[in-house]
């Protein structure tokens, strides 16, 4: 069983070889433009036209809390578009975070990174527009992920004390 390996860095650029998937948790209302997504979009444009017309044809695909998108940005990169939150946070009406939708989410995660022998990288997901807290999200990415022998880095950006 592998550990997860805990960085400061940037999540969009892992230096480890091999082929590499970066996760991150999107919302369900077909919305990108806060949060971790910036970072994703400053460096590659496909993951979010991707994500957006996987929303825009949700009539006819899996859209919905728990899906997936895998989206290829670089030869030995993808970008795994997970679908964990439910709406925005507004007001008072509590944190949009689904716990379960993220675990399905990673599992989905963990079987193509066993495809592609890759390595996941990913930013504390859920834990910040999204509301969640780490510790309900690392025990998901421990069981889905770590346990079946994935290499997982967790990248915390900046300087955190």
């Amino acid at each position: 069983m592998s550990e997860i390996s805990y960085v400061r860095g940037d999540a969009t650029a892992p230096s480890v070889k091999g082929v590499k998937m970066i996760a991150h948790v999107c919302n369900d209302l077909g919305g990108w433009g806060k949060g971790f997504v910036l970072a994703v979009s400053r460096r590659w444009p496909q993951p979010e036209a991707a994500y957006r017309a996987w929303h825009r044809d949700r009539a006819a695909n899996d859209f919905g809390l728990g899906a997936v998108q895998f989206v290829q940005v670089e030869p030995y990169v993808w970008v795994a578009n997970m679908i964990g939150q439910h709406g925005m946070k507004t007001g008072s009406k509590g944190a949009p975070v689904r716990y379960e939708a993220i675990g399905t989410a990673l599992g989905r995660v963990a079987d193509r990174a066993a495809e592609l022998e890759a390595s996941v990288h990913l930013p504390r997901i859920g834990c910040g527009l999204a509301g969640g807290t780490w510790s309900r999200v690392e025990p998901l990415i421990s069981d889905r992920l770590t346990r079946r022998g994935i290499p997982v880095t967790v990248y915390d950006h900046g300087d955190t004390a």
